[in-house]
């Protein structure tokens, strides 16, 4: 699938390539009805695989502690609810919706599961299973309670924003230094009556002022070792789960759709994931210093050129031009 959206993505510049190899351009109509037929679960397992291969090559993340990091959001990716109408969000729109994790040591996608749009957030994070002393950050839009604590029994640390109307008691506060952007460091227990049913355990609150964007912001979090201003930091980071977001959009191609059923959306965006994957696998394993844009625009404009990898990433010319000059030819 990905294949044909290369080749179609390129066009003129390809198509010599394809005549001398023998070979036409992949049909839309071929691609769609693959991706109909093909099982979506088949890229899924495909992508956990990946992730396994490619996090013990990527390098660590930029914090001094050695706890693996996490930063979780959601993303919908807009559908047209004309070409499908199972899609549907609100307002006449259709969409579904990306859960995903990133793991900050490399920059890659850790989990991910693609559900109906209207799907709360918390019904996804009831099934996420943690690694015990993982650090995981999200966003409001993931405040439960009830799974912050079922986290912290797990061994589990996360960081996120406090909700404005959360009612709690300070239980006690530390010194902070005023000249970090910290303004306060408190321990704390949530008062409502939803929170005292509960029983849930007390919690930091860390309040920080961004002299950049010149706002207050408060944080809870279960880790208590980490010092304030490191928690500020973690949770700064997880903007780097948005811009993978947006990446994934404007190079993968997971806007225009090849098939309408829900399998082949699914597959599309799941081949998307992988491509990811794949692209950081050989930077990472290459030690080269060209983004994953770059070496995504390499792979399709060498696509059916007969290169040496390596050289090709590093930017050596080509070989022998006898090697691949009409070599290829289909008489």
């Amino acid at each position: 699938m990905k294949l044909g959206s290369v080749i179609k993505t390129q066009g003129s510049p390809q198509r010599p390539h394809l005549y001398h190899s023998g070979t036409k351009p992949i049909a839309r109509s071929s691609l769609a009805r693959l991706n109909e037929k093909q099982p979506c679960e088949l890229y899924e397992s495909l992508f956990a695989k990946l992730y396994q291969r490619c996090k013990s090559h990527a390098p660590k993340h930029q914090f001094s502690f050695k706890n693996p990091l996490y930063s979780l959001d959601a993303s919908l990716i807009d559908l047209s609810l004309k070409l499908f109408p199972w899609s549907h969000y609100a307002l006449g729109k259709g969409a579904v919706k990306l859960q995903l994790g990133l793991d900050h040591s490399g920059h890659i996608p850790a989990f991910a599961t693609i559900t109906d749009s209207k799907m709360n957030d918390n019904q996804y994070t009831k099934t996420l299973r943690l690694p015990k002393g993982s650090i995981v950050v999200f966003d409001r839009g993931y405040c439960d309670y009830g799974w912050h604590k079922s986290l912290t029994l797990q061994g589990v640390f996360y960081v996120t924003r406090q909700r404005s109307n959360a009612k709690y008691k300070v239980i006690r506060r530390h010194q902070v230094d005023k000249s970090t952007g910290v303004t306060s460091d408190q321990v704390i227990r949530f008062t409502s009556d939803r929170s005292s049913k509960k029983t849930l355990p007390n919690v930091r609150r860390i309040g920080f002022y961004d002299k950049n964007t010149k706002k207050q912001y408060y944080f809870i979090t279960n880790h208590f070792d980490l010092d304030a201003q490191t928690i500020a930091e973690v949770y700064k980071q997880r903007w780097q789960v948005e811009l993978f977001f947006k990446w994934i959009k404007q190079n993968l191609k997971i806007k225009a759709f090849v098939g309408t059923s829900r399998n082949a959306v699914l597959t599309q965006i799941w081949i998307a994931l992988c491509v990811n994957l794949m692209l950081a696998y050989i930077k990472f394993t290459s030690k080269i210093g060209l983004s994953l844009q770059q070496i995504l625009r390499l792979f399709q404009l060498n696509l059916f050129m007969r290169r040496d990898l390596m050289a090709l990433l590093k930017g050596d010319p080509p070989g022998d031009p006898e090697d691949h000059l009409q070599g290829c030819l289909a008489l």
